[in-house]
């Protein structure tokens, strides 16, 4: 009986009020009141258009046209109980205005707001402005702008009228980027205004800290490059690199030099791959490849398709012609020839080597700038050490092991590892798509029994159709084994809840398993109300905060409190590094938890809409619709770099309180924590 009653309230309450000739004949106007519940009200702002008529929103032109906008009056029989729900407005270039301008036309413009009474009756007042146009004319609204005034409860309109505004009345804009009203207070932060103090902190600019992973990414790539010459595709060209050598004596300087060039040749060819991928790729086509759904399927196809392969289902190899015509040219000898040896080299060894230099280059595009480069050369340059040295050195081939069954084992330990880095694709899409079908449990689950396989493989209890007999197990093979049933042994504590802190970037993160034990549940710190996005996103360790940074910026304002922001990402590896292993630590977790309003901006959330879209701040020209371009936008207006993680701390008038930092800096407890506590001392000395 109560639900019948409040849905015949919710249907027969309602007050409105029909505000007319304010445009002429190009639109009218109406404002309605509609109770939701006991104190809660729906207020919706009307603007019918006539057809071909529109209206402007806002701009960035020169001369720019005037806003419809659309203002809340303060009052304390009332407040505002979320922001502003506005439609969509299309941005184009206007050639008049010299420059972008929003635009809605045809049909209704409706602009809804929740008000919360606080008394039983009340008056809710407001004003608008703005123009209407069509083909040839424009009509603004009446100046100064109309009022509008709604009776809530008392079952009869108060009489339109127009009053000047008072120059101290707060209003909240419906053109503003969106902001929340907490109590009495107004709050309206716009990050939109680019301000350049950001870049620099006490009088120094501050670095983007490109540059300082360029050597770890080498390291890595050059790791890769070594693993690369185990492939199967790989170790028997060694034999006929060396055979093309033998016709030049060890002795002859010449022979030395066609050896050099050979290497060199090698190390060009991967590098050019790393160069196009630089030149192509910028920091937001290069977050794209990495975080959307389509490349990483793509990515996650390709290797299952591969590691079907080196399990022995099909043959890879790469048309003939294109080999044939390397090795004719090869055969010519001389610098030309070693040249020709090289593309022949990378040629037939792709077909191996081709989900490795994927992985290398998908990895490195991710950090941007010169990394694809620096991933290729160190992967070329391990690739091209041993056949530069056995060229260099023909007689060191015979100490060589050859190649056999043992090539084909590996093989097959590959298809294995190419199986388990598949996962990792499909991950990077579930997450960012938010699908949820690979949640960290599903994904712990399909690698242990992926690597009990590998074990059991290697301990011969499992053959393929290209493998030779196994009488007895050597040494290595025995050792290999013992280390990956002792990774299935690690794995196993994942399923029921252990965080398992050495693999934290590359699982999905906690907050994705439907069990949890009681250790990981923690305290929750408290906010100002349900943030936006939150359904979709979240925090670690049972922190809340926000994933919009108005909202963020004006909880921290109401509990007068510094802001934490975290540029993070869904698919991004050390910023899960960073939450497991630092972010848990009892003293820091407590800091951020008490003493500052935690704000984390995704920047590979391809999926989650705004409320209202706008005009790139850094760019001028793109328009920005999702929550991680906006994250994007903020980042690179703000710090003229787009990476993750990085951290920067902030007080309520949006200066910084220390110099923010990236993964390399906060991936150490204590300066982590030293950099929290800095911050905090620097919020409280501005604010005594």
């Amino acid at each position: 009986m109560d639900v019948m009653k409040k849905f015949l309230v919710f249907l027969l309450v309602s007050f409105s009020l029909i505000l007319k000739a304010q445009f002429g004949d190009l639109a009218t106007v109406k404002v309605k009141v509609e109770e939701q519940s006991e104190d809660l009200y729906e207020l919706s702002f009307i603007l019918n258009l006539s057809e071909g008529a529109w209206t402007y929103g806002k701009s960035d032109a020169l001369i720019a046209p005037q806003p419809f906008e659309v203002n809340l009056h303060y009052s304390d029989e009332y407040e505002a109980a979320g922001e502003w729900i506005i439609p969509k407005f299309k941005s184009k270039y206007v050639e008049e205005f010299e420059g972008n301008v929003e635009v809605y036309k045809g049909g209704q413009l409706v602009l809804k707001r929740l008000i919360k009474g606080k008394v039983k009756d009340f008056t809710i007042s407001g004003d608008f402005g703005g123009q209407v146009c069509v083909e040839g004319k424009c009509i603004p609204s009446e100046y100064p702008n109309p009022n509008f005034e709604i009776n809530v409860g008392k079952g009869s309109l108060a009489p339109y009228k127009r009053s000047d505004l008072s120059s101290t009345t707060p209003v909240i804009s419906a053109n503003a980027p969106p902001a929340q009203i907490k109590g009495d207070n107004e709050c309206n932060y716009d990050f939109s205004k680019e301000d350049n103090k950001l870049k620099t902190f006490n009088g120094q600019e501050l670095d983007n800290g490109l540059s300082e992973s360029y050597w770890e990414t080498f390291v890595l790539a050059f790791i890769f490059g070594l693993g690369a010459l185990l492939t199967p595709c790989v170790f028997p060209m060694i034999p006929m690199t060396v055979s093309f050598f033998l016709k030049g004596s060890e002795s002859k300087s010449r022979g030395k030099l066609i050896a050099i060039i050979f290497g060199f040749s090698i190390i060009v060819i991967y590098c050019l791959i790393g160069t196009v991928f630089t030149i192509v790729f910028d920091e937001d086509k290069a977050n794209l490849l990495a975080t959307h759904w389509i490349p990483n399927l793509f990515f996650f196809s390709i290797f299952i398709f591969f590691a079907a392969s080196f399990f022995g289902m099909f043959e890879i190899t790469l048309p003939s012609s294109w080999s044939n015509k390397a090795d004719q040219n090869a055969d010519k000898g001389g610098v030309g020839g070693a040249i020709f040896m090289a593309i022949t080299l990378a040629l037939v060894s792709f077909s191996c080597t081709g989900p490795i230099i994927g992985t290398v280059l998908v990895q490195s595009v991710k950090v941007g700038g010169l990394q694809p480069l620096m991933g290729m050369l160190g992967f070329s340059s391990a690739f091209a050490l041993p056949f530069t040295l056995f060229a260099f050195f023909p007689s060191m081939l015979k100490s060589l092991p050859k190649s056999g069954g043992w090539l084909n084992s590996v093989k097959v330990v590959f298809g294995f590892l190419e199986l388990a880095l598949a996962l990792k694709f499909l991950s990077i899409a579930d997450q960012t798509q938010h699908w949820g079908i690979l949640d960290r449990e599903v994904f712990l689950a399909l690698w242990i029994v992926i690597f009990a396989l590998l074990g059991f493989y290697l301990l011969g209890k499992l053959k393929f159709s290209h493998d030779s007999d196994l009488p007895y197990l050597k040494v290595p093979r025995f050792l290999l084994a013992i280390f990956t049933f002792s990774f299935v042994v690690y794995l196993l504590p994942g399923m029921w809840g252990a965080p398992l802190k050495s693999l934290s970037g590359y699982l999905p993160p906690m907050s994705t398993m439907d069990f949890k034990s009681a250790n990981n549940i923690l305290a929750e710190n408290e906010i100002c109300g349900d943030a936006s996005y939150s359904e979709k996103l979240h925090l670690p360790h049972g922190l809340k905060g926000y994933f919009d940074y108005e909202e963020g910026m004006c909880c921290a304002k109401e509990q007068n409190k510094p802001v934490f922001i975290d540029f993070t990402g869904l698919a991004c590896q050390n910023c899960r590094d960073i939450e497991q292993a630092v972010w848990s630590d009892p003293t820091i977790l407590e800091v951020l938890q008490n003493e500052f309003v935690i704000i984390s901006l995704f920047g590979d959330d391809h999926t989650l809409k705004l409320d209202q879209p706008y005009t790139s701040v850094f760019s001028g020209e793109k328009m920005i619709e999702t929550v991680g371009q906006k994250a994007a936008d903020i980042q690179k207006t703000w710090f003229g770099l787009f990476s993750q993680p990085y951290y920067v701390t902030m007080d309520n008038d949006q200066e910084l309180l220390q110099v923010p930092i990236d993964y390399d800096i906060a991936k150490n407890k204590n300066d982590f924590l030293k950099f929290l506590k800095k911050s905090l001392k620097e919020y409280k000395k501005r604010n005594p």
